[in-house]
């Protein structure tokens, strides 16, 4: 790809004209690689995959320079960590499994599964995650025999385009055809839902916050889409270390300044071990905020509608102290407060991109059960919750949750993304219809395929018009 960034001018057009010029001119472009890939074998795609690997590998801390630059989010040692986890981590995962030709055959059955790609994917890419996002969604396509066409956030246009054109370059060189990945140049709303409904494009791949999701299913094309997810952790009685635990979530939440949705955003901790694990909390860099704070706090992060404030996003527990006129210590990770209820009317209990967990204590592991589901019917249903606890009883209580990841003894970020626990590795994470998702699993190259099966007589067709008993 040679695409070079313009000023969204267009040469004398306005923005949304030289918008919508870019998404005709990629989607076209994506289409024609479409038709060149018909035929390539998984070989020749793994090829081509582990060039993009490579290379997003080797370009991983420019972009994460470029995202902390350009956006103001987060953290840059840990976007190095994001970008290098899906050239490195997931990339090898993807290559170990087919997505094209023969998947498996059944000789008992006769059928044969046969992996066919979808066609062009738009692409939709967070502010919050626009590296390492592109970088994922990129390999899967490609691995899965398909173009993709990214539509950045506009304010991480820059740093998105980069990671495509790394991802593009390498598998031009490597050989596979020009187009193959591509990535608007001219961002907006109106491009984005315009590439949406492309008659180019298969399937829309959306990351993003509730009314980019919306859009996504509105766009009338066959949509993977997800979006915000408000996520529990709880710590039960059979808690193997209750400051272990403490560490994980700290550590989960506090990671890239809380800009990961799969991160805890709140903890529900069981009164048998609430003392020990509070202690270890405020040991390990929480610092507990006060009822004026809190109140100080809450007008940062949200603005008079309830929504989050983009300048609050991504910040680090020190800086949102600051901006809401109040310090802490050198060493705070996450901003603490213990709240008794969960609610639209309390801003503090929703999901908060950024280094801000609430804190709840429970009578035993039912009530915490029943707080987990409070927290998640407030925008956080199909998606993660964390659960510390040993007793196979008390784990199980939690398996009824209307969560697509219950993840056990592990930090919720860490275990939910497929990296500490064996759930397909993945950079997006279905939420499931629980949400208005059509998919609940880590979305992979195999979800960006259609299965054909070849399938054999295995029994006489004329025996359908004899009578069958149940």
């Amino acid at each position: 790809m040679t695409a070079t960034l313009t000023d969204g001018t267009g040469g004398g057009l306005d923005a949304d004209l030289a918008g919508l010029a870019d998404v005709r001119a990629k989607a076209r472009a994506a289409r024609e690689a479409v038709r060149a890939l018909e035929g390539v074998d998984q070989e020749t795609l793994d090829g081509w995959v582990r060039a993009m690997a490579r290379a997003g590998t080797t370009a991983a801390e420019e972009l994460a320079r470029l995202a902390v630059d350009e956006t103001g989010y987060g953290v840059y040692e840990h976007k190095i960590h994001k970008n290098r986890y899906n050239t490195g981590f997931v990339a090898r995962w993807m290559l170990e499994r087919r997505a094209v030709g023969v998947l498996w055959t059944d000789e008992a059955s006769r059928v044969t599964a046969i992996g066919s790609p979808m066609g062009v994917i738009a692409a939709i890419i967070p502010v919050t995650n626009p590296t390492s996002t592109a970088l994922f969604k990129s390999l899967a396509a490609v691995k899965s025999g398909n173009a993709v066409v990214h539509a950045p956030h506009p304010r991480a246009a820059r740093c998105t385009l980069r990671a495509a054109q790394v991802m593009a370059e390498a598998a031009v060189d490597a050989g596979a055809p020009a187009g193959v990945v591509s990535c608007l140049e001219s961002p907006t709303l109106a491009a984005t839902a315009e590439l949406m409904r492309r008659d180019e494009v298969a399937l829309v791949l959306a990351t993003g916050g509730p009314g980019m999701v919306r859009a996504a299913y509105s766009s009338g094309k066959p949509t993977i889409a997800v979006g915000a997810g408000n996520v529990p952790a709880y710590v039960g009685p059979s808690v193997p270390d209750a400051a272990e635990a403490a560490e994980m979530i700290i550590t989960s939440k506090s990671f890239d300044n809380g800009t990961a949705c799969v991160a805890e955003q709140s903890v529900v901790v069981v009164d048998a071990v609430a003392d020990e694990f509070l202690r270890a909390f405020a040991d390990r860099g929480a610092h507990w905020m006060d009822a004026a704070q809190q109140a100080a706090l809450t007008g940062v992060l949200f603005d008079d509608r309830g929504g989050l404030r983009p300048a609050a996003v991504g910040q680090s527990a020190r800086r949102l102290a600051e901006l809401a006129g109040f310090r802490v210590p050198d060493d705070t990770r996450v901003l603490a407060c213990e709240l008794v209820t969960v609610g639209a009317d309390v801003p503090l209990s929703r999901e908060i991109l950024g280094p801000v967990l609430s804190v709840y204590r429970a009578r035993d592991p039912r009530a915490g059960l029943a707080r987990c589901r409070e927290i998640l019917a407030l925008g956080g249903e199909g998606h993660t919750t964390a659960v510390h606890a040993t007793d196979p009883g008390e784990i199980a209580l939690f398996a009824s949750l209307p969560a697509g990841r219950i993840v056990v003894n592990t930090p919720a970020l860490f275990g939910g993304m497929g990296y500490s626990t064996d759930v397909d590795p993945s950079f997006q994470l279905g939420t499931g219809t629980w949400s208005g998702s059509i998919c609940s699993d880590n979305v992979t190259p195999l979800h960006l395929i259609n299965i054909k099966r070849v399938a054999h007589e295995v029994r006489p067709w004329r025996s359908v018009y004899d009578s069958v008993e149940v």
